[in-house]
């Protein structure tokens, strides 16, 4: 049997039929275009769903569910999106109005981070365990719980804004309200932030900085800049890196003391940096952990879904971790 991921951005809607094994098959997207009527948004899942298994030669009838990975609040229950800014949704029943354009009986709908949390527990880097943390590292820092094989989400569907806790009090102000929220020093905006600061530094000081001529070159800072720039022996580069990864260690640090997950992922772009990312963030985490060396220690990994989390955590949300 085949499942369908939706994942529903502000910007695009991306479908993906996704085989037994995990593998995308066939995939396809449209704009979103928020702002017009919600009941057309509906129509282009409905029709995405179509052209994915026309594009593999795959029936509804052989599709055993839909997943949407949708921003904001939503409901499983009712299938409604309850608050969703980004898309102007507001008690919006979208999965009633799909029942009725598709032949596939199984509709899910998850937030956007739980849906990718949960992907990567039953098909990627938290495979095989039933407790399991995974975070972001994008234009902010989301993530996801997994706690005795479920989706933990609070009682009113809200839980899991992981980059809110605050790791600085009276720091940077961020977009929530609050002032030194984890987002604001560990999202890749965060380390862009912290390489312009620390470019301008180096300017009024006089002092060079190869971080200067990358963005120079690339006409911005990005949340590669910094670490090309210590790669190539730039102190000051260096600098930026070491307090980027001392507040990201701090915030994983307390997801461990607090959900003592088998498993912690990190996805987002930030990410990519890989193995080096993680042989300077373990020893500062370790540091931190509760009860280190004494009781068995999370696994802190790099998620495996990259970009396709959103479709493959969608399309996996009718599934169960095995005991």
């Amino acid at each position: 049997m085949y499942r369908i991921g939706i994942d529903l951005g502000g910007t695009n809607i991306a479908a993906g039929l996704v085989d037994e094994n995990f593998q995308i098959v066939a995939k396809d997207s449209v704009p979103t275009l928020v702002g017009r009527p919600n009941e057309q948004i509906v129509a282009d899942i409905a029709a995405l769903c179509k052209k994915v298994c026309a594009a593999a030669g795959v029936t509804e009838a052989e599709v055993a569910s839909i997943g949407i990975a949708s921003p904001g609040v939503v409901d499983n229950d009712t299938g409604e999106v309850v608050y969703a800014n980004n898309l102007g949704m507001r008690r919006f029943p979208i999965i009633p109005l799909l029942r009725r354009q598709v032949a596939v009986p199984n509709i899910y709908i998850e937030n956007d981070a739980n849906a990718a949390a949960w992907g990567e527990a039953i098909a990627g880097a938290a495979k095989g365990s039933r407790s399991s943390v995974m975070i972001t590292l994008g234009t902010g820092v989301g993530g996801g719980i997994v706690s005795d094989g479920k989706v933990f989400k609070g009682f009113n569907s809200a839980a899991g804004e992981l980059g809110h806790i605050v790791i600085r009090v009276d720091g940077r102000p961020c977009t929530c309200g609050r002032r030194g929220c984890w987002e604001t020093y560990s999202s890749a905006t965060g380390l862009i932030h912290s390489t312009n600061e620390k470019i301008e530094e180096c300017r009024r000081e006089g002092r060079h900085t190869a971080m200067a001529d990358l963005v120079a070159a690339k006409g911005r800072a990005t949340g590669r800049t910094a670490f090309d720039a210590m790669r190539q022996g730039d102190a000051a580069a260096k600098e930026v890196v070491d307090e980027y990864v001392k507040y990201l260690a701090s915030g994983i640090a307390s997801m461990i003391n607090i959900f003592q997950p088998e498993v912690l992922s990190i996805g987002g772009g930030i990410s990519n940096e890989g193995q080096s990312l993680l042989d300077l963030l373990l020893p500062l985490v370790r540091e931190q952990t509760y009860g280190t060396g004494l009781i068995p220690e999370t696994d802190i990994r790099i998620a495996k879904l990259k970009n396709d989390a959103g479709i493959i955590g969608a399309a996996v949300l009718g599934m169960e971790i095995s005991a």
